[in-house]
């Protein structure tokens, strides 16, 4: 049959290519939920499946909120349509109707379906719309490069698997008339329209006032500084992989070298080994409040620290005290 082939096709195939996101033979699981993007997606990935010998799968995750009634049966209705194997998966508790709680339980059973069914590829509909809406709500709460550049082409996932988002050069509005062009539909989901969510403010005012009154492409400009922020940071974290060697021992920090280090080194080895003491990412004032230690006098202690952990200057090292 010939395929009726578009930009986005093209798009999307260009930079599997560019980036060596997916190879040919791969098994893949596509996360489907039914909105404009994954639709697209999923259509594309079909298309090319042929010429790229791809195994394809389909998996829907049910949160079992109110407003997600009648869109698993939706999605079925489609992929056996396409003659493609599908797997739902409902939530079997009262699963939180937050973003974050939401986000963590669709990786978590994506994972778990792929591990099953040995997909090495798990493919979402995140676009450039997306990309720009990350890095704003990473800034506005925020972080550093590493947060800002946080949605990326590949990465790996705890399973083994790779995660991979090839549609980040591809904005919503893109996907929306690529649907509504080969007749594929859409289902609106309500919690998108939901302004209690802050990406939800994001995507339909902050946004939408930020095209009309400073840049109609600031998607795209935001989604272009993700990009440079992103091998920045990966740049970075490849000089501070071997300090962290030299510089750490056990809960104990090196000072006399780390204080030698520019500023943006320090920070990170110091984000590092503070992510080890503290068991979770530290903030901010805490990094710096231990770059002050560099220099501060023998005996020398942090004040900050939430609970009971204390840093102190004992020589020419940084100690953990409980």
């Amino acid at each position: 049959m010939k395929i009726d082939y578009s930009l986005i096709h093209s798009s999307i195939e260009r930079e599997i290519k560019k980036r060596h996101l997916i190879q040919k033979g791969e098994r893949i699981l596509i996360a489907l939920s039914g909105g404009q993007d994954s639709l697209c997606l999923t259509k594309v990935l079909m298309d090319l499946s042929s010429r790229w010998s791809w195994e394809l799968l389909v998996a829907h995750c049910d949160h079992g909120w109110s407003s997600d009634q009648g869109i698993a049966e939706h999605v079925e209705s489609l992929v056996k349509a396409w003659n493609l194997p599908f797997y739902l998966q409902k939530s079997q508790d009262a699963l939180p109707e937050k973003e974050e709680a939401a986000r963590n339980w669709r990786y978590q059973i994506l994972q778990e379906i792929a591990s099953g069914e040995k997909c090495s590829t798990i493919i979402t509909g995140h676009t450039q719309s997306d990309r720009a809406e990350t890095l704003l709500y990473n800034l506005i709460r925020g972080s550093g490069s590493s947060g800002l550049a946080s949605l990326n082409w590949l990465r790996m996932l705890p399973n083994g698997s790779k995660l991979v988002r090839p549609m980040l050069n591809i904005s919503r509005s893109d996907t929306e008339r690529f649907c509504t062009d080969f007749g594929l539909t859409i289902w609106q989901d309500a919690v998108n329209q939901k302004l209690e969510y802050a990406r939800n403010r994001l995507r339909l005012e902050v946004i939408p006032y930020l095209m009309d009154h400073f840049n109609p492409q600031v998607e795209q400009q935001l989604s272009q500084t993700a990009e440079i922020l992103k091998a920045e940071d990966e740049y970075l974290n490849s000089l501070v992989e071997p300090l962290i060697n030299q510089m750490i021992e056990g809960v104990s920090l090196e000072r006399k070298a780390l204080k030698n280090l520019p500023l943006a080194l320090q920070r990170r080895v110091i984000r590092y080994y503070l992510s080890q003491v503290l068991l979770k990412m530290p903030n901010f004032e805490q990094i710096e409040e231990t770059i002050n230690l560099l220099s501060a006098p023998n005996g020398s202690k942090t004040s900050t620290f939430v609970g009971q952990v204390v840093l102190q200057v004992q020589g020419n090292w940084i100690i953990v005290k409980y």
